[in-house]
């Protein structure tokens, strides 16, 4: 499970759909020509970069900020769909010494605003209308010079990149990582995935995620082979693989649960994966299997965040999918009570806390940080508990769960039974307010086809499904029906907005 909070709201739940064309570069110079064969580190469409023309390119574009007045140290806000020339604008960020902010390309006027009010970037890039109508941005189809120009290697200890992390309440916060810290999640990230140069990877979810720059700067930097998408489209998406002989397969939720549904799933020769990595939310064992079942591809879980990118991972040889896996080597984990703070030993359940060198360098507003950390170590807000043998297992997100008659309730544990039921497409579980016992559990509920019942008795059908198999407490109150779960782009469920939509209290 990656359990990255990017704050995005696209709609289409798995990627950008955008009209806009490809710039730096591609249409002016184009550096070092079309690579070999060997010799492709990047792939959009039918253009392909190599590592020297991905350099040409942001060096180019970093004299170009440099001549714009952008100096180290600053920050600029990069606000782009999925396209090469965000690999370029970031590292051409890098290459003058500032740090990138990266904006979902799906977020609207005050989203952007407050972004940009909370970072002050002195300088910004992209190619949305959103950010150009708030600020001057230089525009990633304008053409940029090739540039003889050499620039000095960054301050490790210098913020990189700026992420946003929407958390469970409040306004998004940005996550600070510094060279150091990201060039240690890239590490740690590469060894997780046993990542090397013979691989080939795709990319279908926004860049502007952590996960997405993640994988994209792994990749690169390992030497292996990446397609960037425009956007997700599940037969290209299955086509790619088959054609380019990807080795390693991303998919958040959406994504695996299109494979499973796909009628023509076995069509396509997908022979050349060596896994698939699940990440961004909890494992659907029957999604995974069905998935596995008509492929014979098997995944493997894993688990970050976008305050500490690579937490754990499963084995590539003894991968299972009811465990996030083992703690990536240089990351420690303490599991601690939620309500003391007292330190819990094996197979108890608690929240999940952190170390290492990859850990963020705090927030902004700065003043959010402070409550991040306790006695030194950063506090996921993640529940669960790690075994005997180092196998660290989620229940839910210590911020999300609900309290009935004093006992909590995971969320994430009655969707999994709801989604056991046949009659359930997608589901999403949160509480509200109940002046009896503290708070009620409500579940939204995707109908997998239109019920031949009533609302009011499939609802008590599934009530009673769950009450089956969980304790009382946690049987819903009420079944909400609704045409679609709303999602992040790494298919975290939006609880707050089902809150707001459908009532945030049992009297409402």
């Amino acid at each position: 499970m990656y359990s990255c909070d990017s704050g995005e709201s696209d709609d289409t739940g798995t990627g950008i759909d955008t009209d806009a064309g490809t710039g730096i570069g591609t249409g002016t110079d184009k550096g070092t020509g079309t690579a070999t064969d060997t010799d492709i580190a990047l792939v959009f469409e039918d253009e392909e970069y190599s590592p020297a023309r991905l350099d040409t390119l942001s060096t180019g574009l970093a004299a170009t900020l440099a001549r714009r007045g952008v100096r180290a140290g600053e920050r600029v806000a990069l606000m782009s769909s999925n396209r090469p020339e965000f690999v370029v604008a970031v590292r051409a960020v890098w290459k003058v010494g500032a740090a990138v902010v990266l904006i979902s390309p799906a977020w609207k006027h005050g989203e952007v605003e407050h972004v940009l009010a909370v970072t002050r970037p002195a300088d910004a890039l992209g190619d949305q209308r959103v950010l150009a109508d708030l600020m001057p941005m230089l525009h990633l189809d304008e053409p940029v010079s090739p540039a003889d120009r050499a620039f000095p290697a960054p301050d490790p200890a210098a913020d990189a990149v700026l992420v946003f992390s929407s958390g469970t309440t409040g306004l998004p916060k940005a996550v600070r990582h510094t060279h150091a810290s990201f060039a240690v999640a890239v590490d740690h990230w590469r060894h997780a995935l046993g990542l090397t140069d013979r691989d080939r990877i795709q990319v279908t979810t926004p860049p502007s995620h952590i996960l997405g720059l993640l994988n994209i700067e792994t990749a690169l930097r390992a030497g292996a082979r990446v397609r960037l998408h425009r956007r997700f489209d599940l037969d290209r998406f299955l086509e790619r693989i088959e054609k380019d002989r990807v080795t390693i397969e991303m998919a958040v939720a959406p994504i695996a649960l299109a494979m499973a549904s796909h009628p023509g799933l076995e069509s396509y020769d997908l022979s050349s994966l060596r896994y698939i990595m699940w990440g961004a939310t909890p494992v659907t064992p029957s999604v995974a299997e069905e998935v596995t079942r008509r492929t014979g591809v098997g995944w493997v879980p894993a688990y970050g965040a976008s305050e500490l990118p690579v937490i754990a991972c499963n084995p590539l040889d003894g991968a299972r999918l009811d465990s996030v896996g083992r703690l990536v080597p240089g990351v420690r984990a303490r599991v601690v009570d939620l309500e003391t703070g007292a330190t819990l030993g094996p197979g108890e359940t608690g929240e999940i806390e952190l170390k290492s060198l990859s850990l963020m360098a705090g927030y902004l507003p700065a003043d959010a940080t402070h409550d991040a950390f306790r006695d030194g170590w950063y506090r996921t807000g993640d529940v669960g508990h790690l075994d005997a043998d180092g196998w660290l297992f989620l229940t839910d997100r210590s911020k999300e769960m609900i309290k009935v008659k004093g006992f909590q309730v995971a969320p994430a544990e009655v969707e999994a039974v709801l989604l056991g039921h046949p009659a359930v497409a997608d589901c999403a579980v949160y509480g509200v307010p109940d002046a009896a016992d503290g708070e009620a559990v409500i579940a939204a509920v995707a109908p997998r086809t239109p019920a031949e019942k009533p609302p009011a008795a499939v609802g008590a059908d599934l009530v009673a499904y769950v009450g089956e198999r969980l304790a009382t407490y946690k049987r819903p109150r009420h079944v909400v029906f609704v045409d679609e779960i709303p999602r992040l782009p790494s298919g975290k469920a939006l609880r707050r907005v089902l809150k707001e939509r459908h009532g945030r209290t049992t009297d409402e």
